[in-house]
């Protein structure tokens, strides 16, 4: 991985943000009130001392706004943000191009972080508390280290698995954030800032139908209302409505409790070819055919906090809720069935 390749990541990064929908001020970002608050009071600190930001970690589910929260971040503190991500740094040498591009009160923002080589995290560690880095030059007996001065810098962190970052990097961060799936209402406001920014007409009602099965997450939202937009200008006159929004949904197979298509194959396949659990992972991968880490990181925290699935010591069962907007009782028998 050479710094040039690096830098065109960057780069590119940075313009996807710009014609993004994404906000770049506090006031306009919508929900996570209690990390907002915090952070805001971060940036107010740090620029009453005149210092640079501490370094920040956050953490949750794809898709909740912890990049936006990133460029938001070097925004109010009236900084440059270079953006990368943990996979893409292969060897140290990578991250030292980085680290030893950046000004001071600069944000080096690193997604996935979790996902870093060993060797990698360990430079940072001297990079994060000491703004130092140690590099080597020459091998053998004439190898030797040299020790770069950093500019003092502020890295954010972002993960969605947190649990796998290790207790040496994690301690390493002055404030932690975890970021939690949106309100309805929170996703309500989100679409109806899109929808002006996109010049589409949409009614209260419609805006709400989007937001009641975006399962939480902005980034859902956002791309649900591009389809619904296109649906509206090819069949409904470009303005949508509750029942245009039902239909464009509809026919992506997302239903009023924002479950997809696999979502309820998830669920059909445990309650019938499972009794309903427990089923191991591995069997419910293979029965649906999808792979054990899509449904773990992708479907299934949505089904669990909505209720209709529980991981248990023995696999996944499914839960009453779900029996219910199947129309089964608990045993696999139809309401129809059972009168």
């Amino acid at each position: 991985m050479t710094e040039r390749f690096v830098t065109e990541t960057l780069n590119k990064k940075e313009t996807d943000f710009d014609i993004s929908l994404r906000p770049s001020l506090f006031a306009d970002f919508v929900g996570q009130g209690k990390v907002k608050e915090r952070l805001e009071l971060f940036v107010a600190a740090a620029k009453g001392r005149n210092d640079v930001m501490d370094h920040v970690l956050l953490s949750g589910p794809p898709g909740l706004g912890k990049t936006t929260l990133a460029f938001i971040l070097a925004e109010a503190m009236g900084v440059n943000i270079k953006v990368t991500s943990g996979p893409v740094i292969d060897k140290p040498g990578d991250l030292a191009g980085l680290l030893t591009n950046l000004q001071r009160g600069d944000v080096l923002f690193i997604d996935e972080i979790h996902r870093l080589q060993k060797a990698v995290e360990e430079y940072l560690y001297s990079a994060m508390e000491d703004f130092v880095i140690d590099i080597v030059i020459d091998q053998g007996p004439h190898a030797r280290s040299v020790r770069l001065n950093l500019p003092k810098f502020t890295l954010i962190g972002a993960t969605t698995r947190s649990g796998l970052l290790t207790a040496p990097l994690r301690s390493r961060f002055g404030l932690n954030n975890r970021l939690d799936y949106y309100e309805a209402a929170d996703l309500q406001q989100i679409i109806e800032r899109s929808a002006r920014i996109l010049n589409v007409d949409v009614e209260k009602a419609g805006s709400w139908e989007i937001a009641s099965r975006a399962r939480g997450t902005p980034r859902i939202a956002n791309n649900l209302l591009r389809w619904v937009r296109d649906y509206a200008q090819v069949r409904a006159d470009n303005r949508i409505t509750k029942d245009v929004a039902d239909k464009a949904l509809s026919m992506l197979d997302i239903d009023e409790h924002g479950l997809d298509e696999m979502d309820k194959r998830i669920l059909e396949t445990i309650l019938h070819k499972f009794a309903g659990g427990p089923v191991g992972v591995s069997s419910l991968a293979v029965s649906v055919g999808e792979e054990t880490g899509t449904i773990e990181e992708v479907y299934e925290p949505y089904l669990i906090q909505q209720g209709y699935l529980k991981r248990t010591p023995q696999g996944r069962v499914a839960t009453d809720r779900c029996y219910e907007k199947f129309g089964l009782k608990p045993g696999g028998k139809s309401q129809r069935e059972l009168f």
